[in-house]
Protein backbone atom coordinates (compact mmCIF):
# COMPACT_ATOMS: atom_id res chain seq x y z
CA UNK A 1 0.00 0.00 0.00
CA UNK A 2 1.23 3.60 -0.87
CA UNK A 3 2.33 5.13 2.21
CA UNK A 4 0.32 8.16 1.75
CA UNK A 5 -2.93 6.24 1.26
CA UNK A 6 -5.24 6.11 5.00
CA UNK A 7 -6.15 3.00 6.33
CA UNK A 8 -9.82 3.93 6.18
CA UNK A 9 -11.21 6.79 4.01
CA UNK A 10 -12.67 9.96 5.72
CA UNK A 11 -16.32 9.93 4.79
CA UNK A 12 -17.27 13.79 4.06
CA UNK A 13 -20.85 14.38 3.91
CA UNK A 14 -22.66 17.78 2.91
CA UNK A 15 -25.70 17.18 3.91
CA UNK A 16 -29.11 16.03 2.49
CA UNK A 17 -29.15 15.75 -1.22
CA UNK A 18 -25.24 15.90 -1.45
CA UNK A 19 -23.35 12.53 -2.34
CA UNK A 20 -21.10 11.50 0.44
CA UNK A 21 -17.17 11.76 -0.85
CA UNK A 22 -14.61 9.67 0.62
CA UNK A 23 -11.03 11.24 1.40
CA UNK A 24 -8.76 8.12 0.92
CA UNK A 25 -5.40 9.74 0.98
CA UNK A 26 -3.05 12.66 1.95
CA UNK A 27 -3.48 13.98 -1.44
CA UNK A 28 -6.84 14.26 -1.50
CA UNK A 29 -6.80 15.61 1.86
CA UNK A 30 -4.54 18.39 0.52
CA UNK A 31 -6.87 19.07 -2.10
CA UNK A 32 -9.91 19.31 -0.18
CA UNK A 33 -8.26 21.83 2.18
CA UNK A 34 -7.00 23.77 -0.62
CA UNK A 35 -10.24 24.84 -1.93
CA UNK A 36 -11.59 25.36 1.75
CA UNK A 37 -12.67 28.79 1.72
CA UNK A 38 -10.46 31.37 2.85
CA UNK A 39 -12.44 32.76 5.32
CA UNK A 40 -13.15 29.87 7.58
CA UNK A 41 -9.56 28.35 7.45
CA UNK A 42 -9.12 28.85 11.36
CA UNK A 43 -6.66 27.05 13.40
CA UNK A 44 -8.14 23.28 13.04
CA UNK A 45 -7.99 23.72 9.35
CA UNK A 46 -4.00 25.02 9.55
CA UNK A 47 -3.34 22.17 11.79
CA UNK A 48 -5.15 19.38 9.44
CA UNK A 49 -2.70 21.01 6.52
CA UNK A 50 0.19 21.49 8.03
CA UNK A 51 0.08 17.31 8.97
CA UNK A 52 -0.72 16.69 5.65
CA UNK A 53 2.25 18.71 4.11
CA UNK A 54 4.41 16.92 6.64
CA UNK A 55 2.81 13.50 5.32
CA UNK A 56 3.63 14.64 1.56
CA UNK A 57 7.20 15.47 2.94
CA UNK A 58 7.49 12.25 4.91
CA UNK A 59 8.15 13.88 7.96
CA UNK A 60 5.01 12.11 9.54
CA UNK A 61 2.91 9.26 8.85
CA UNK A 62 -0.63 9.28 6.86
CA UNK A 63 -2.25 8.12 9.79
CA UNK A 64 -1.07 10.98 11.66
CA UNK A 65 -2.49 13.19 8.50
CA UNK A 66 -5.85 11.31 8.84
CA UNK A 67 -6.40 12.01 12.60
CA UNK A 68 -5.76 15.88 11.81
CA UNK A 69 -7.93 15.71 8.64
CA UNK A 70 -10.61 13.56 10.59
CA UNK A 71 -10.75 16.51 13.17
CA UNK A 72 -10.90 18.88 10.77
CA UNK A 73 -14.02 17.40 9.11
CA UNK A 74 -15.63 16.78 12.79
CA UNK A 75 -15.38 20.18 14.07
CA UNK A 76 -16.45 21.96 10.57
CA UNK A 77 -19.57 19.03 10.71
CA UNK A 78 -18.84 17.72 7.53
CA UNK A 79 -17.31 14.22 9.22
CA UNK A 80 -20.31 11.53 8.15
CA UNK A 81 -21.51 10.09 11.26
CA UNK A 82 -22.79 7.19 9.45
CA UNK A 83 -19.76 5.34 9.29
CA UNK A 84 -19.38 6.33 12.88
CA UNK A 85 -22.69 4.56 14.43
CA UNK A 86 -22.31 0.91 13.02
CA UNK A 87 -18.67 0.99 14.81
CA UNK A 88 -20.09 2.12 17.83
CA UNK A 89 -22.77 -0.63 18.28
CA UNK A 90 -19.70 -2.92 17.61
CA UNK A 91 -17.98 -1.62 20.42
CA UNK A 92 -20.39 -1.90 22.68
CA UNK A 93 -21.56 -4.97 22.00
CA UNK A 94 -18.06 -6.52 21.76
CA UNK A 95 -17.64 -4.76 25.57
CA UNK A 96 -20.99 -6.78 26.38
CA UNK A 97 -19.81 -9.82 25.46
CA UNK A 98 -16.34 -9.75 27.05
CA UNK A 99 -18.22 -8.29 30.53
CA UNK A 100 -20.29 -11.38 30.36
Amino acid sequence: MDRLHFFAPVRISRGQGHPVEEIGNVGEAMTFLQAWPTGRRGPVYQCALNCCTAALSGHMTAEEARKAFTGFARITRLLDQDIARPLAAEVVARTHALRR
